[in-house]
């Protein structure tokens, strides 16, 4: 059996040429470092779904929420199965889960807004039931379904029909900020991809490189994919890399005791984990 594809995706739950979903693909080299083998872009969801279950053995490190905070299920009484509960969630219309989430959020004081996740403190990512900026709620409702289509196990949440694909939910900010600290290295807006943002990205890959993470794991690329990843001032191409690192970590952890793969033990089966976090 060949060994399985690793991969990082810098997700959207909305694609369009303008804003695609990328995906870096990679494996640990012959030195143990990781090597970047390429970037794929994704226009429309059915594409990037139909490439997951097209591959037939992959790692990957997702870059959406896979759970949401146990404190907003159980008072919106829903599910506190991770299967039924996403059996639910993927039910509702994006406006119904705008509507249900605001209206949560409108009942509690100011600074108290939303629920979180134990992984998101540790992580320092947003909350997953976030609507808008970045709409990590809608990320979730796009993406785990096309995860279980293809038969993935979620280590933790979820055994899979097809035990050769395994989804990791990942977060580029996290492996960032360890790297640059909180220097802004992209921008969606044209007015904002500004020389100081490119030296970040310079300082953010050159640390990659020399594996200067606490992850010890070395990136190797070429000139042309350096220039691709610097060029693109979105930055979507180089956090699919930061993903692919955070996945080919865990990757080699998959024996460790518990879910495997770097998870903690235990963690809670509803919300899900962010490896490395």
């Amino acid at each position: 059996m060949s060994p399985a594809l690793l991969f990082g995706c810098d997700f959207s739950c909305a694609p369009t040429p303008r804003k695609p979903i990328v995906v870096a693909r990679g494996g640990i080299g012959a030195a143990g470092e990781l090597v970047l083998a390429g970037l794929q872009r994704f226009t429309a969801l059915d594409a990037w779904a139909e490439w997951l279950r097209s591959e037939p053995a992959w790692i990957g490190g997702f870059d959406f929420p896979f759970g949401l905070p146990r404190e907003l299920v159980e008072h919106l009484h829903w599910p506190l199965a991770w299967n039924a509960l996403m059996t639910h969630y993927a039910s509702l219309s994006r406006a119904e889960i705008r509507a249900t989430f605001a209206a949560f959020c409108a009942a509690r004081p100011v600074g108290g807004k939303f629920a979180h996740r134990a992984t998101d403190g540790l992580a320092g990512s947003s909350t997953s039931m976030k609507w808008v900026n970045p709409p990590v709620a809608f990320m979730l409702h796009a993406g785990v379904p096309p995860l279980l289509d293809a038969g993935a196990s979620l280590p933790g949440l979820h055994i899979g029909s097809n035990g050769s694909r395994v989804a990791l939910e990942a977060y580029p900010g996290l492996l960032a900020r360890e790297l640059i600290g909180r220097r802004s290295y992209k921008s969606d807006e044209p007015a904002k991809q500004t020389a100081e943002r490119l030296a970040a990205r310079t300082d953010l890959l050159a640390a990659l490189e020399a594996g200067a993470s606490r992850l010890g794991l070395r990136l190797a690329l070429g000139g042309a994919q350096r220039a691709e990843l610097l060029g693109d001032a979105r930055g979507d191409h180089i956090d699919a890399v930061l993903c692919l690192v955070q996945a080919a970590w865990s990757a080699l952890r998959a024996s460790t005791p518990g879910p495997g793969y770097g998870l903690p033990e235990p963690f809670d089966p509803l919300e899900g984990w962010i490896v490395t976090a």
